[in-house]
């Protein structure tokens, strides 16, 4: 079980947070992954996590640059950079066949590729569209309990989290962590005899610029908007511990399922 959130309360808060990053990288979701129908099952849960990682990322571009009009220059041109890099990358990434996609577009192909469930996602996303409220949407959604539960948890911190705590949550629970996360199927994938040469793709497009350039400058962002204060040094610790806890609450949920359909 993840470590109670209310235990980030507590000073010692940078070895918790290692403690939850090992439980996660450890998790047995990666061991669990053994047929193309497990794999097709995590990626109709898992595709949510990769849609909601957007909406966290362009919470950061409105923090730290101007997405409105009229255009207002940026406090600091030095964060509007990092973060427009990040998004570049994230929002309109080479696609492997001479085109541009977003690496949710990326994952959707994938899914396409081995037959996985997309239905889900784009009946989400077209509700959305329709205008129904977010939070009815995601009751409609037919996908499991803990992906729910950590979309909101997501949505959530971009609507009422401080700068600093969004972009900890974004660099802890996602742009570090994420390399160490997706080498685990990329290595046991081919080993397996499943061919998802598209999922392959979008992973090892992530282990690269998470790990080379996007992991970095989502560190150098924290630490800016943290600036010397420890008070924001502890929100944000505490922010990177609960995306985390809900990364391994995530990783439960799709393993029940795998366990009880298998």
């Amino acid at each position: 079980m993840p470590v109670p959130l209310a235990a980030f309360d507590a000073s010692d808060k940078a070895t918790q947070l290692q403690r939850l990053r090992e439980q996660l990288l450890g998790h047995p979701i990666y061991d669990a992954v053994q047929t193309v129908e497990n794999l097709r099952l995590f990626m109709r849960e898992h595709v949510f996590a990769v849609w909601d990682f957007m909406s966290l990322l362009k919470r950061l571009q409105q923090i730290v640059t101007c997405c409105e009009v009229p255009w207002m220059p940026s406090a600091d041109a030095s964060l509007a950079r990092f973060i427009n890099e990040i998004v570049l990358g994230e929002e309109c990434d080479e696609d492997g066949c001479g085109g541009y996609a977003s690496h949710f577009e990326l994952y959707l192909a994938a899914m396409d590729e081995i037959g996985a469930d997309a239905r889900p996602i784009r009946e989400f996303l077209s509700q959305l569209r329709r205008g129904v409220p977010i939070d009815v949407a995601l009751d409609e959604a037919a996908i499991l309990d803990n992906t729910r539960d950590f979309v909101r948890s997501t949505l959530r911190l971009t609507k009422q989290g401080y700068a600093h705590e969004v972009a900890a949550a974004f660099f802890h629970g996602r742009e570090d962590i994420i390399p160490d996360m997706f080498s685990r199927f990329v290595n046991s994938l081919p080993q397996q005899g499943i061919r998802v040469e598209r999922l392959v793709h979008y992973l090892q497009r992530h282990i690269e610029l998470d790990a080379n350039d996007h992991g970095p400058l989502a560190a150098r962002l924290v630490k800016r908007l943290c600036g010397d204060q420890p008070s924001r040094e502890a929100e944000s610790m505490a922010a990177a511990g609960m995306a985390i806890s809900q990364r391994i609450a995530l990783w439960d949920g799709i393993l029940a399922e795998i366990r009880r359909t298998t």
